[in-house]
């Protein structure tokens, strides 16, 4: 059963501005006097991003980015720990390359199981709000109006809202106003888990190519340099992405890689040493 204070609570859940207030910023006809403008606005509406579907790709992006990120530290601590034991082609490339399959493996799974859940959560939702709907329509319509008096509007404005969003897609209105999601946001786990597998290969060619090709002599020192440029790069990217600080991100990532291969690489070379392997 719906309720005022569901509504109230559910509006925390809203995103900031009008397109958050049920609105689907994608149809110019949820704009408010879109309708009236004429073909200059819509042509507009066509050609700019609203919504989420420009932060739905700044999302796939930055976690494409990450993903190579993985790539690009694990494998390169792998193949630089094998170097420092042993400067045999040989064992490096097999640890490479078991180290890129088990890698791409694990982050597909990783984020198989999160999206599903996830997705399916979402399902749940959304079949949960279409019972409700189906219901109780009258006691939906109300909870619809109460999240837009929440949001500031005066009653006779939330009820008109309400109104002319039941009516055009009462479903998308209750998903954007009350849980912030929308049938079509419902991401493949099957997508996800290719997406980062991928990822996670490309970035793991740099090391594998740094650590293979060169001469012996150079091969550790060039895949140190190679990786952190590589992991300079990637953090300022991914805080690009994320509007944070390029330098800040940047120092971190290339900090924290450093410390990998440099840890790697004693271990391998005390193993090494050692006579152990």
């Amino acid at each position: 059963m719906s309720s005022p204070k569901k509504a109230t609570q559910r509006v925390a859940l809203g995103r900031q501005g009008w397109f958050a207030e049920g609105m689907n910023a994608d149809d110019p006809a949820d704009v408010p006097g879109a309708g009236a403008a004429g073909p200059e606005l819509s042509g507009h509406l066509d050609t700019e991003p609203h919504g989420n579907d420009t932060a739905h790709r700044l999302n796939w992006l930055r976690a494409g980015v990450l993903g190579a990120n993985d790539g690009i530290v694990s494998v390169a601590a792998i193949v630089v720990g094998v170097a420092g034991a042993t400067a045999e082609l040989g064992p490096i490339l097999t640890a490479g390359v078991a180290g890129v399959v088990g890698g791409a493996v694990s982050m597909a799974l990783g984020e198989y199981v999160s999206v599903s859940s996830q997705s399916d959560s979402q399902r749940a939702l959304i079949e949960k709000e279409r019972r409700e709907l189906a219901d109780e329509p009258e006691a939906e319509l109300a909870e619809l109006t109460a999240i837009y008096l929440a949001k500031g509007l005066t009653p006779e404005t939330a009820a008109k809202v309400a109104r002319e969003l039941t009516a055009h897609d009462v479903l998308a209105a209750h998903l954007s106003a009350e849980l912030n999601i929308a049938e079509e946001d419902i991401v493949s786990p099957w997508h996800a888990a290719f997406a980062s597998a991928i990822a996670f290969t490309i970035g793991a060619i740099l090391p594998m190519l740094a650590i293979l090709l060169p001469p012996p002599g150079i091969r550790v020192p060039l895949t140190f340099a190679s990786v952190l440029v590589a992991l300079a790069l990637t953090g300022a990217l991914g805080a690009w992405i994320g509007g944070g600080s390029k330098t800040r991100a940047a120092v971190r990532v290339v900090v924290g890689g450093a410390l990998a291969l440099a840890a790697t690489f004693v271990i391998g070379n005390l193993l090494g040493a050692s006579g152990v392997v």
